[in-house]
C-alpha cells in the first residue's frame, strides 16, 4: 500500500521564520529517504516547534511515525489533518493514509470508510479504490453472508422432534390402517353410485 509523502516547495518570499521551517522540513525529508526514520521524525517534530500550524510537517511527522511502526500515533496526526486541512489532494493523502494504517490494524470498516473519504476529494486516485475493493473483500471474506443460510436449515432441524424407530413403525401402521378404511369407504361409495363420471374441479 501507498504511504502519501508531501515533499515541500521552497517558497523563495516567505518570511525568515518559514524559511527556517521549510529548511527544517528538507532536512527532514532527506532523513526520510535514507530510511532515517527516527531522525526524520525529531525533524519534523523541530518543523512543528517552529511553526506548530504546518500542515506539511504534520503531514511528514505522521509518516515517519507510522515507518517506525507507532501506529496510533500515526493514525492521530492523520485523522487530525484530515478533518483541519482544506485543500482536496492533501486532504485525499491524508484520509488515505489513515485508510492504510486502519487496514493494518484490521479496522476494516473505518478503512473502508477512510478509503470512500478520500476518493470523495479525488475521485481519480487508483491506488485508493483498489486498496477499498481490497478492505471490501477482505470483510467479507470475515463476514461471509452464508452464516444465515447456514443456520436456517440447523434451526429447522432443532424443530423437529426425534422419533424412535418403534414410533414411526406404530405410524406408518397407524396410515397404513387409514388408508384401508378410506379404500373400503371409496369401494361402498362406487359401488351404491354405480361408478360416476369424475367432477371437474
Amino acid at each position: 500500500m501507498r504511504i502519501c509523502f508531501i515533499i515541500p516547495v521552497l517558497l523563495a518570499a516567505a518570511p525568515a521564520g518559514a524559511q527556517q521551517e521549510e529548511k527544517t522540513i528538507r532536512q527532514g525529508n532527506e532523513y526520510y529517504r535514507q530510511q532515517q526514520f527516527d531522525k526524520a521524525e525529531t525533524a519534523y517534530q523541530k518543523a512543528l516547534e517552529e511553526n506548530p500550524a504546518s500542515d506539511k510537517a504534520k503531514f511528514n511527522l505522521s509518516s515517519s511515525l507510522l515507518k517506525q511502526g507507532k501506529k496510533e500515533e500515526a493514525l492521530k496526526g492523520f485523522a487530525e489533518l484530515a478533518d483541519k486541512v482544506k485543500g482536496k489532494d492533501q486532504k485525499s493523502r491524508a484520509f488515505y493514509n489513515k485508510g492504510v494504517v486502519l487496514t493494518q490494524q484490521q479496522k476494516l470498516e473505518e478503512s473502508i470508510e477512510a478509503y470512500k473519504n478520500a476518493l470523495r476529494q479525488d475521485p481519480t486516485d487508483k491506488e485508493a479504490r483498489e486498496n477499498l475493493q481490497k478492505a471490501l473483500l477482505e470483510l467479507k471474506k470475515k463476514n461471509p453472508p452464508k452464516k444465515e443460510e447456514k443456520k436456517n436449515p440447523k434451526q429447522q432441524k432443532q424443530q423437529q422432534p426425534k422419533m424412535s424407530p418403534k414410533e414411526a413403525q406404530q405410524r406408518l401402521k397407524l396410515l397404513q390402517q387409514k388408508e384401508k378404511e378410506v379404500n373400503q369407504r371409496l369401494q361402498k361409495e362406487k359401488s351404491k353410485s354405480g361408478g360416476g363420471q369424475a367432477k371437474d374441479w
